[in-house]
């Protein structure tokens, strides 16, 4: 994958809290993709490419940053769940 390199400009205190240069070119790199994915210019499979994660781990990521992979309306949600009502359930073979 092709890389720009960038200057960025951050205050000193902010590595007295144990992190190094390697540590905040991580943070900012999440940063920017998990920011395009909720803004929905990624997709959660681009977004976990970018940051060599699969899916699944891209799905826990946004977990345990409280972001919602789905983000549904009241009234899409209970669209859903009409849409689910009507479904005939599906009966188990012995």
């Amino acid at each position: 994958m092709e890389t720009i390199v960038m200057q960025v400009s951050i205050p000193r205190i902010l590595f007295s809290f144990g992190i190094g240069k390697e540590q905040v070119q991580k943070e900012v790199k999440k940063w920017l993709v998990v920011s395009l994915f909720r803004e929905g210019r990624l997709s959660s499979g681009k977004a976990g490419t970018l940051l060599s994660l699969s899916r699944r781990e891209f799905l826990d990521l946004l977990d345990k940053e409280g972001i919602a992979y789905f983000d549904y309306s009241i009234e899409e949600l209970e669209d859903e769940f009409k849409a689910v009502r009507k479904l005939k359930p599906v009966k188990e073979q012995s």
